[in-house]
């Protein structure tokens, strides 16, 4: 998952959570809310009626106190008008089937739900009474009692709860989105370094980057860029140290090629002279036919022997591609093997491109590819087909491609990670010139392909 969208889902989670928490306390504060109405409709009601019981006790002197209990005309719309929504005021004591007197309580709200009206009761419980002495310092007054109705003072909270949480809902909406703005615009730059990343596995070292404003990203960015310096240094000191192997081994190759040939040669040579005159001597004489048959076969295993070793000092010199060019070279090389095997397989050369400037280390190097490809496919496989294919790619690519494909069959993966010294070898010539070897499947066997820069 994209660390933008875990982001924007953290977020969201945190705004629900608030968002919930705002509807808990939104509706504590209705319910309190409800309760300080009570109160004051209590001490509103209270200070009415102790004004209307002065104003009777001094125009009526000649009654008692009693007589004035209770007060007249208390349930009036003024009074009413002093009641809020969704409370009853009940004056003590009262009078015979006199009704507690209630404030308007149609309209408040909308019905609220089942589920909210029991979670308020069972969490939240009753609103409690409030009681309010008409006169402090006449216990006889009579008392004002007021109280919530239940089914309004709910209505009241899930109305104050709607008005809240819509505003809420709109800030939470707004918020997150302009958070997963910010957030998806603070991350950009992270883009840029993957993409980095994937050019420096790709083998692209040295991939700048900007400098980003997050001091975070930009500590990331100048890591990458320093591991992309160390990798590019490491690389090239190890390419120097490759080609510097390959000369060494180059050395030792043709100091072997002159050892065999000096040696080998001239004893084979003399080997062959003399089992040539044991064979001539032996057939002047009648009785020494089988020293005779022995000879041929001495020169018939020497000229065997002979043959083997011109084919390996030609393989330790230097490779034609050097001499004659790469193109030339590769048409020998099909043509000796074609000569070799004349029946199965067939091999073919499809060359593309102009290759008359490919000359040093970048045509050796593609010669001995496809001279070792076509040797593996010969003798390591039941090809009947095999195509070498060279071509120079220009422009930014600026590249030589080798591939070689059979139809022999094998296992791609374990031909990869096999160590041969052949594909070792033509590996580590490709690497040291900064290019690159892969294995795969081929449609019907294996496919062989090396990149082999023409700027190394």
């Amino acid at each position: 998952m994209r660390l933008v969208l875990q982001l924007v889902a953290r977020l969201l989670v945190i705004v629900i959570l608030c968002l919930g928490g705002a509807t808990v306390w939104a509706t504590i504060d209705a319910y309190h809310s409800v309760d300080r109405a009570t109160a004051a409709s209590a001490e509103r009601v209270s200070q009415a009626l102790e004004a209307l019981y002065w104003r009777e006790l001094l125009l009526r002197g000649n009654r008692t106190r009693e007589h004035l209990l209770p007060v007249p005309e208390w349930r009036t719309t003024q009074t009413m008008s002093l009641i809020s929504p969704g409370v009853c005021v009940q004056f003590e004591p009262k009078g015979e089937f006199e009704n507690p007197l209630c404030g308007q309580s149609k309209g408040i709200g909308a019905s609220p739900p089942h589920w909210f009206a029991a979670a308020v009761e069972t969490f939240l419980g009753d609103h409690a009474a409030v009681a309010r002495p008409i006169s402090a310092r006449s216990t006889t007054a009579g008392t004002v009692t007021a109280v919530a109705d239940p089914d309004a003072a709910i209505s009241l909270a899930w109305q104050h709860i709607l008005d809240n949480v819509h505003v809420a809902l709109l800030m939470a909406v707004a918020i997150a989105l302009l958070a997963s703005l910010a957030i998806a615009h603070a991350l950009a730059p992270a883009q840029l370094i993957v993409t980095a990343l994937q050019r420096m596995a790709n083998g692209h070292y040295r991939t700048s980057l900007p400098r980003f404003r997050s001091m975070e990203l930009a500590m990331i960015g100048q890591a990458v860029g320093e591991l992309g310096d160390r990798l590019a240094q490491a690389t090239e000191e190890r390419a120097v140290l490759t080609r510097r192997l390959l000369e060494i081994r180059s050395d030792e190759r043709r100091a072997l090629a002159r050892e065999l040939h000096d040696e080998f040669g001239q004893n084979l040579t003399a080997i062959l002279a003399f089992a040539n005159t044991i064979e001539a001597a032996s057939a002047q004489e009648q009785d020494r036919g089988d020293v005779a048959q022995d000879a041929r076969m001495i020169s018939k295993a020497t000229l065997h022997i002979m043959a083997c070793l011109r084919g390996t000092l030609n393989r330790l010199r230097h490779p034609p591609a050097e001499e004659l060019g790469l193109e030339a070279s590769l048409i020998n090389l099909v043509d000796s093997w074609r000569s070799q095997n004349a029946t199965q397989p067939m091999i073919q050369l499809d060359l593309k491109g102009d290759f008359a400037d490919v000359r040093g280390a970048v045509a050796a190097t593609a010669y001995r590819v496809a001279q070792e490809c076509l040797t593996n496919s010969l003798r390591h496989s039941a090809a009947r087909e095999i195509v070498l294919r060279i071509e120079r790619r220009t422009g930014l690519e600026n590249a030589l491609l080798v591939r070689v494909e059979d139809d022999g069959g094998g296992d791609a993966a374990k031909v990869a990670q096999s160590a041969g010294f052949g594909l070792t070898g033509i590996r580590e010539r490709v690497t040291a010139l900064g290019g690159s070897l892969s294995i795969a499947h081929a449609r019907r066997g294996l496919s062989v392909a090396a990149t082999i820069p023409l700027a190394a």
